[in-house]
């Protein structure tokens, strides 16, 4: 895609938030600017919202001079600072999360309950080689699809966790999990169409064993297949 681009004199961007640029580094895949939401991976903590943008000073500069000047979000001291202590630990955090995400992984495609997950990094993934090609590794970001006939029982189910908070969010020390039918209005849910089934689930710095224990037990609870 940067090859094609260029090809026609046009600029890219990449969000590269799911990478960091530990595990991905898309300029050196070609790419033109790339920005990170440093909410996230980033500051690691939950407590703070910033952005960065990436790229060389000839795409940055007429930002900063332009848009950046004037939209009013400029970053304050005490949350750059924030951002300062996450990058020390980043690379601690984010070896812990992946080697869990992959334990976690490997227990989620191994229960009834769950029909399918997708995890970049996984052989199963229908574009597991071009992720290997682009990224060094994977974070804590997965999807699975949960064997069931109704919204409430998938309802239940994240309600029932007793650890995993549901919420929006990703990147900070705490799991969280979000399902499609969060978004949905109850009537338009059907049981034959995947995505409505879906759980976006976050692994955060939580061991793996306590993290699995949690799902088992909110699906025991609601009654999930076994």
């Amino acid at each position: 895609m940067a090859a094609l681009a260029k090809q026609h004199g046009n600029v890219t961007i990449c969000d590269n938030s799911y990478c960091t640029p530990l595990y991905q580094r898309p300029i050196e895949l070609g790419i033109d600017l790339v920005l990170q939401s440093a909410t996230k991976y980033i500051g690691g903590h939950s407590d703070t919202v910033a952005g960065v943008l990436s790229g060389a000073r000839r795409l940055i500069e007429p930002l900063f001079n332009s848009e950046y000047m004037t939209v009013g979000s400029g970053i304050q001291p005490f949350n750059a600072w924030l951002l300062i202590r996450g990058l020390r630990t980043m690379p601690m955090r984010l070896e812990h999360i992946s080697n869990t995400t992959r334990q976690v992984v490997a227990w989620l495609q191994h229960q009834a309950w769950v029909e399918k997950v997708l995890f970049p990094l996984d052989p199963d993934f229908p574009q597991y080689p071009l992720a290997k090609k682009q990224m060094s590794g994977a974070c804590g970001l997965l999807t699975f699809f949960v064997n069931c006939q109704s919204a409430a029982q998938i309802e239940a189910f994240c309600n029932s966790l007793q650890h995993i908070r549901m919420a929006v969010s990703w990147g900070g020390h705490e799991s969280l999990i979000l399902p499609k039918v969060a978004g949905m209005q109850a009537d338009s849910f059907s049981a034959a169409e995947p995505l409505h089934r879906s759980c976006r689930l976050y692994v955060g710095l939580e061991e793996a064993a306590y993290l699995i224990a949690d799902l088992e037990q909110a699906a025991r609870q609601v009654g999930l297949p076994f």
